[in-house]
């Protein structure tokens, strides 16, 4: 029955994937003056003179309108033939750039497990903590993670720092309240047991409350890591430099737009696996009571 209804999804998607692309194609069929005519003839001058303006060249210039998915797909042969080409700071293939980007959001990552789910075990184990760290957990949590981009840039002063900086300040909460809540939810009859049998505090932590919250703390991991994947975007292209962001943003100010829409799905398929890779791990650590 399972296989039956994946297979029957598998199809489904499939469908709706060629309708989406079959869309696609109608709305971008050639509604403009027709080639060869004198105001096609123009329209390409003033491209052209705009490339020389822009310093590209002036062969590389494609029509006006969105782009199909023909072009789509010469785009994403293209980029997907020379992945690891690095032409300097401002022209690198596709998988460097997603390396710089995985490796912020990596560290920023790794440095909020540090911090979120330590002190998310110590303010789940003690009510009173837990009333004292709700206001400040309140009042911080909602801010907006860019918000926080320029403070961190003028007390950092460093661009890549910032915004592993940014990726850790948003990544914090989601596993700091879901850490607490984990373990301020485990069964009071599994620590009465510990109590009996005079476990000490630390192998409670560790045999007790933490498999049982593990489930609790994965979540709140994987709401970090879909925040922090979405904000290094926005990060990256207000730092510059490296990253998928900024690959976004300069192809973007070249006016490669198939260029941007293959980045815009990069992000989501990488997004996609982030999430997948914690849900599997979540469904490892869950059990059947």
């Amino acid at each position: 029955m399972a296989s039956t209804l994946k297979w029957k999804a598998a199809a489904l998607s499939a469908l709706m994937f060629a309708l989406f692309i079959g869309a696609w194609t109608a709305a971008t069929l050639p509604t403009g003056p027709a080639a060869g005519s004198p105001q096609a003839a123009a329209l390409n001058a003033e491209q052209l003179e705009y490339a020389k303006m822009m310093g590209k060249d002036p062969g590389t210039v494609k029509p006006n309108g969105f782009p199909t998915p023909g072009q789509m797909g010469q785009t994403i042969v293209q980029q997907l033939s020379h992945p690891l080409y690095d032409n300097g700071p401002n022209d690198k293939g596709i998988l460097i750039q997603l390396a710089h980007s995985l490796a912020r959001v990596g560290l920023g990552f790794a440095l909020a497990c540090v911090v979120a789910i330590p002190l998310g075990f110590v303010i789940g184990m003690s009510p009173l903590l837990r009333r004292a760290f709700d206001p400040f957990i309140q009042v911080l949590k909602p801010i907006s993670p860019l918000a926080w981009m320029p403070l961190a840039l003028y007390t950092i002063k460093d661009a890549a720092i910032s915004g592993i900086f940014v990726i850790f300040i948003c990544s914090v909460w989601p596993m700091l309240i879901n850490t607490a809540f984990g373990v301020a939810a485990v069964k009071r009859e599994w620590l009465n047991v510990a109590a009996t049998l005079e476990v000490s505090p630390l192998r409670k932590a560790l045999l007790v409350i933490l498999p049982a919250a593990a489930p609790t703390i994965l979540t709140g991991m994987r709401i970090s890591m879909g925040i922090a994947w979405l904000v290094i975007v926005a990060a990256e292209m207000l730092v510059g430099g490296t990253g998928i962001g900024y690959f976004v943003w300069n192809e973007w100010n070249n006016l490669s737009l198939t260029n941007v829409i293959f980045a815009i799905g990069v992000i989501g398929i990488v997004g996609m696996l982030l999430d997948l890779l914690f849900a599997q791990a979540q469904r490892m650590l869950t059990y059947e009571e």
